[in-house]
């Protein structure tokens, strides 16, 4: 009989393959009282058995256009990683007969707080920018997950280092809302760009086009740069 732990190993084995960058696991009970449960509230999705599998990929600064996101829909990065997503779940259901779904990529869609469940799936640790800073990639990772019906053991911390202590702060400086001022989060002025971004999409060919969101704190960032 084939293990847990081995089935989890080969699944994440699966994701590197099929083009995730980073991938790891957590007991989705870990999740129910996580810091941003703490800080806003509730997850939308509110299975707290089994599993949940937190999927990466790099977003390189060279390729902007992978996290522009489209109006109604979502950006070329997601759905590559939902694409991969569902390949998993259903060699899952089809190799194991485990049950496995997708996971929405927004809170109030039924998604879960992916930031939390990366760092507690051990792919990194929230830098001062209050983004995941990931060993390879830094900052600039988007995540996605998936639900199994599977109880895993806890997942060893990312053996990383705090890689802030000893930076300028870059992220800081250079923020345009000074969202990040003396180190602490400001979400209201965060998300006042956010919105802002909203209102003025790129434009294509003189029609409205994706919207390309603000990502100074993430790009200006030194953590582990890929030259």
């Amino acid at each position: 009989m084939i293990r847990n732990a081995q089935i989890l190993d080969d699944l994440l084995n699966k994701a590197h393959d099929r083009g995730a960058s980073v991938a790891g696991y957590l007991p989705a009970a870990a999740l129910r009282d996580c810091p941003s449960a703490r800080a806003a509230g509730p997850q939308g999705f509110s299975t707290f058995s089994g599993t949940i599998v937190v999927l990466g990929l790099y977003h390189d600064p060279a390729k902007p256009e992978m996290d522009w996101w489209e109006p109604g829909g979502s950006t070329p990065g997601d759905r590559m990683l939902r694409g991969i997503s569902r390949e998993l779940a259903a060699w899952l259901r089809e190799t194991h007969g485990i049950e496995a779904k997708d996971i929405p990529y927004q809170v109030y869609d039924g998604g879960i707080y992916l930031k939390d469940a990366a760092v507690l799936a051990g792919l990194g640790c929230i830098g001062r920018n209050n983004l995941v800073i990931t060993p390879g990639f830094g900052p600039r990772v988007r995540f996605r997950a998936l639900w199994i019906d599977m109880e895993p053991e806890p997942p060893a911390p990312c053996p990383m280092a705090p890689p802030c202590e000893a930076c300028n702060h870059p992220c800081e400086t250079q923020c345009p809302m000074h969202a990040l001022h003396e180190g602490r989060y400001s979400r209201a002025r965060c998300m006042a760009r956010m919105e802002a971004d909203k209102a003025a999409p790129v434009e294509k060919s003189g029609t409205k086009g994706p919207i390309d969101h603000c990502r100074v704190c993430e790009l200006a960032c030194p953590a582990h740069r890929i030259p």
